[in-house]
């Protein structure tokens, strides 16, 4: 079903922009349905198979745009579906019975990238498509192996690994037709500019790019005007963004002392099948962790020092319920990892919530209930 929206013509800023970096919208149409798409049968069954049943309002107004080989600019907050989004866009796009790269993804974290990987494997299952996580930390000498024994026709990365492929000539631009930079405010604060310049310069000139990012700072814009042509420009505001379904709560903790106590008491009076406490800084994560244990919860913990190995094991045991409360820092905010977890969820710093809460809450719907302390 193809619904007429009201597109914004006024333009009070460069490039589409208005003065406090949000875009104007300039897409007219959104689709509510999946079926309406015009999809690959076998993509459908992925998508249907992975739990969708409805896309979000970012999917409703850019799978089409995506697939019909315009560049694109979508804003919106993080968790909101733009990873399904590009996703189901590109294996829509690419040609299966070619067995060369014809899709890039660039990511910000490791973490995200791995995500991503997941998401493109569970969705196109039943298309036989090959992707490969190109990512820093791992071994350089592996990942070229099996790049060449594989020929993904995705290849999602950070920019200094995903780089460091296409100068070795192990990643073949040559076929790319989608260029993807996920979280794209994320990852030039990071300081990944150059690298995804030299990558740009790289692909070929007729290449459609995908921009998504929850805000469209200076440096943002700067990307737009040089690698896009004529983008279409969506705006998904957080007014838009459903909580349906998930119950919120709030505390109103007087000390910062009382909060543990308050967590605490939480736990006895509440039965709680699994939860996640998340904390604003990793030296909270380890505090808290102890204190937890010291009152003898059973608890895990993770954060960004960690080693890849550890935290992959610590969230295969939360996963499959060994693990019953994980604290974390906002690590995880950006991932979609959650889509089969619906219980409980804290959020121990309530200047987190105000930003962060829609974020956190959104993530594939995961939880009913929100305490914040």
């Amino acid at each position: 079903t193809l619904i007429s929206f009201l597109s914004i013509s006024s333009s009070s800023g460069p490039g589409g922009m208005e003065p406090d970096g949000v875009i104007e919208t300039n897409c007219a149409t959104l689709v509510e349905n999946f079926d309406d798409m015009n999809l690959k049968e076998n993509l459908l069954r992925g998508i249907y198979a992975y739990g969708f049943e409805k896309p979000s309002a970012i999917q409703q107004r850019a799978i089409v745009p995506c697939i019909e080989g315009n560049d694109v600019i979508a804003q919106a907050q993080s968790g909101t579906g733009k990873t399904a989004t590009f996703v189901i866009s590109i294996l829509q796009r690419i040609d299966m019975s070619l067995k060369e790269t014809q899709a890039l993804i660039l990511a910000p974290t490791r973490e995200l990238a791995q995500q991503i990987h997941k998401v493109v494997m569970a969705l196109g299952d039943y298309l036989n498509c090959v992707c490969h996580a190109c990512i820093g930390g791992t071994n350089v000498r592996a990942d070229i192996l099996k790049l060449q024994a594989t020929s993904p026709q995705i290849v999602v990365g950070t920019p200094g690994r995903v780089f460091d492929m296409i100068k070795r000539k192990v990643v073949h631009p040559d076929c790319i037709k989608m260029f993807v930079l996920d979280e794209a405010d994320e990852m030039l604060s990071r300081g990944f500019k150059d690298q995804i310049y030299e990558i740009f310069q790289e692909l070929p000139t007729d290449i459609q790019v995908v921009l998504l990012s929850a805000t469209i700072p200076v440096d943002v814009l700067e990307v737009t005007t040089k690698f896009m042509r004529d983008p279409i420009r969506i705006l998904v505001k957080k007014e838009e963004l459903s909580l349906e379904g998930i119950r919120q709560f709030y505390i109103d903790v007087c000390k910062e002392e009382w909060k543990l106590d308050t967590l605490t008491d939480l736990y006895e009076t509440l039965t709680i099948t699994q939860a996640v406490i998340f904390v604003n800084t990793k030296r909270k994560v380890d505090w808290l962790t102890e204190k937890m244990k010291e009152k003898d919860f059973t608890v895990s913990a993770m954060h960004g020092d960690m080693e890849q190995k550890d935290r992959d094991l610590i969230m295969k045991e939360f996963r499959s319920g060994s693990s019953r409360v994980l604290i974390t820092t906002d690590l995880l905010r950006l991932t979609t990892i959650w889509s089969n977890f619906s219980h409980f969820n804290v959020s121990f710093t309530v200047n987190q919530l105000v930003d962060d809460g829609v974020n956190k809450l959104t993530l594939a719907g995961m939880m009913y209930r929100m305490w914040v302390l």
